[in-house]
């Protein structure tokens, strides 16, 4: 944003036009010159705008699944976002790391090259702090390399974290994030040469009252055989929307653990406390429920069924005479 004028500098410039000193079309070429931009040939932009665009919804999907995760080991209320994406060299992504950190490397097969995910020390404590019966705020310790029992418990959660971009990636390219190993120098994880391009994506996370970062560099070369999947048009196509079986056998598995009451309402009563405490064996109640009527069989709040009483062997049975479609199907 320019700099704004005060009213002395103004008259100043309508005075210089007045009198000639200052040229109009001038001033025009100097405006259109300043629009130019410096293009470094050294550090080509290796990902286009649609890439950009596309590795941000990924992510984003990435840090829904993250979130989940997190919340439901830490047993506390976490957020996480994309903060930024950018491209740089390798070398400018590793000198920006601190010393001692936390990196993990892991492949993405069936791609070829190794991706690299850093937690932020803040980030690292917190969750040390809130698995080993902390309120979370290791962030605030000062940085420090891992112990044996930190490392053991750090490197699990990476390895799923890194396990969730599976999920995220699976809308435009079926990808196996395979965990390699877990590193704390970042001088030690030299992935690919230090003048090569990478795409940083730069995610925040809160756990509780802690803030940390995560970052994740992904080499161009790694990138470089599905660029052509990571596009807008690609990502959001109706054929990346398509059930396939397999999908829908997976759901129908999952929701066959579910357990949902069933029951059959053979009618009801009201009778007087004094009825009910002189009961004995041979009276009979009668209920609102004529012997004519199905009888209502529903699947937990909502009756989906109704049915005639019968006998199925030695056992009492219901035979379903017809199938309600209406109701339960809407959002409660």
């Amino acid at each position: 944003m320019g700099d704004v004028l005060t009213q002395a500098e103004i008259d100043a410039l309508l005075s210089a036009l007045s009198e000639g000193q200052v040229d109009v079309e001038e001033m025009k070429t100097t405006k259109i010159q300043k629009r130019i931009r410096v293009y470094d040939f050294k550090r080509p932009n290796k990902f286009s705008k649609d890439h950009i665009h596309s590795l941000h919804n990924i992510h984003e999907n990435f840090c829904r699944g993250l979130t989940t995760y997190l919340s439901g080991n830490l047993h506390s209320v976490v957020e996480s976002s994309v903060l930024s994406i950018e491209q740089i060299t390798y070398d400018e992504f590793i000198r920006s790391l601190p010393s001692p950190t936390v990196l993990g490397l892991y492949s993405l097969e069936p791609l070829e090259g190794t991706v690299l995910i850093e937690v932020s020390p803040a980030l690292t404590f917190a969750v040390v702090d809130r698995l080993l019966g902390g309120q979370g705020q290791g962030g605030t310790e000062k940085n420090r390399d891992l112990t044996e029992i930190e490392r053991t418990i750090i490197e699990n959660r990476l390895s799923q974290m890194i396990l969730i971009s599976e999920e995220a990636w699976g809308e435009v390219y079926q990808l196996k994030p395979q965990f390699l190993s877990m590193e704390s120098n970042p001088q030690f994880t030299q992935i690919v040469a230090p003048n090569e391009m990478i795409v940083l994506i730069t995610l925040e996370v809160r756990i509780g009252e802690a803030v940390g970062m995560i970052n994740i560099c992904m080499p161009y070369l790694v990138l470089e055989p599905i660029l052509d999947k990571l596009s807008t048009f690609f990502l959001f196509s109706t054929k990346a929307k398509v059930t396939s079986p397999e999908q829908v056998q997976a759901i129908r598995k999952k929701i066959e653990w579910a357990k949902v009451d069933m029951v059959a309402y053979l009618g009801n009563s009201e009778i007087l406390v004094r009825d009910l405490l002189d009961l004995a064996k041979g009276d009979v109640i009668p209920l609102n429920q004529s012997v004519q009527d199905p009888l209502p069989i529903y699947v937990g709040e909502f009756m989906k069924f109704k049915s005639v009483p019968g006998l199925h062997g030695e056992h009492i049975a219901v035979q379903i005479t017809e199938i309600i479609k209406e109701g339960g199907e809407q959002d409660e």
